[in-house]
């Protein structure tokens, strides 16, 4: 049977078409996609399509866009066999992240992918982006889908959407996945890394949607200074802090630092350690500048992406209210979102 394939568009570039008489970008007509794709005719796919009432641009993404998405799946995940989402570069890793945690159980594709250029120019790499995504949402082997998992496709690469960020504003290749392998990669052949891929599974897709947005990020520098420090974690309602720290997650030893962090804990904000770097993990205790963390009760974020430790929090706080409780998910790898 033909693979069944939902396009949902968002917004983004790759959505943009430019208007013959103004020169201006003005959002794409789903109905007339395959005039501008004829490829896509030659696919033995049956595609059907939704669009957001008003296009969105990456910049404003929010986790009610986040649901209204999640929901959309959920609404047609028993008629079709994959979700390709088309959405703003700038945002997607965040996008993906927050898919993965509240899509629990999935076990169908979605393949959020974009573009640089709009796909109504002659250079674009929307073109590709789109018809290798649609590909891989479509693709079966004894009946189950081949990725069965929330993706990211770009540049003739799939990566795990939970490990990817954005890292070139300029290059068709926009993302990186520095700690954890690709999942295919597109050539005259769709190549599948067979090893790194979700396995399917058989349980029923269950949507979260609670989310807490009432988190914050504190990126350490030389010479942060104490009345900065204190000025985020006295935000009002704030329940959690992603620290994104120096190598294998270090700070400032100074006392006064340690002390705001361990006042925090106590009153039971959640601390939250990423490393700044693009690669490698979070080892707090391997330095005696990350010592302390361990001593406090800060949380060390192993391999997170900044994007993933935005995501999951909200996910995992908008789950439970238990502290034990948000601890013990944050330190698990739900989704394949960290190497434990």
């Amino acid at each position: 049977m033909r693979s069944k394939v939902l396009l949902i568009y968002t917004g983004g570039t790759i959505g943009m078409m430019q208007d013959a008489k103004s020169g201006q970008l003005k959002p794409f007509d789903f109905k007339h996609l395959s005039e501008q794709i004829p490829e896509l005719n030659k696919f033995d796919v049956s595609l059907s399509a939704v669009s957001f009432g008003k296009p969105i641009d990456s910049s404003d993404m929010s986790p009610d866009v986040w649901i209204e998405i999640a929901e959309t799946i959920k609404k047609n995940y028993d008629k079709h066999d994959g979700f390709v989402i088309l959405h703003g570069s700038d945002t997607m890793s965040f996008t993906a992240s927050a898919l993965s945690f509240m899509l629990e159980n999935l076990n169908k594709p979605v393949i959020l992918t974009g573009s640089q250029l709009p796909i109504g120019t002659i250079r674009t790499d929307g073109k590709e982006n789109l018809i290798t995504a649609i590909e891989i949402a479509a693709a079966k082997e004894k009946g189950k889908p081949v990725v069965s998992e929330v993706c990211i496709y770009f540049e003739y690469q799939l990566y795990r959407g939970n490990r990817t960020h954005k890292y070139n504003a300029e290059h068709f290749q926009a993302f990186q996945s520095p700690n954890y392998p690709i999942l295919a990669e597109a050539g005259v052949h769709i190549k599948y890394n067979r090893s790194a891929l979700k396995k399917v599974g058989t349980k029923k897709l269950n949507v979260q949607t609670k989310l807490n947005t009432d988190i914050s990020i504190l990126k350490m520098y030389p010479g942060i200074s104490e009345h900065v420090v204190n000025a985020i974690l006295g935000t009002k309602n704030l329940k959690a802090l992603i620290i994104e720290t120096f190598g294998a997650g270090n700070a400032t030893t100074q006392q006064w630092f340690i002390d705001a962090l361990k006042k925090a804990i106590s009153k039971e904000i959640t601390i939250l350690n990423v490393t700044q770097c693009n690669a490698g993990k979070v080892e707090q205790g391997k330095y005696a500048t990350s010592a302390a963390f361990n001593k406090i009760g800060v949380i060390g974020g192993s391999d997170l992406t900044s994007e993933a430790a935005v995501a999951k929090l909200m996910y995992v706080l908008g789950s439970t209210t238990k502290q034990k409780e948000i601890e013990k998910l944050l330190r698990s790898d739900l989704r394949g979102e960290m190497t434990i």
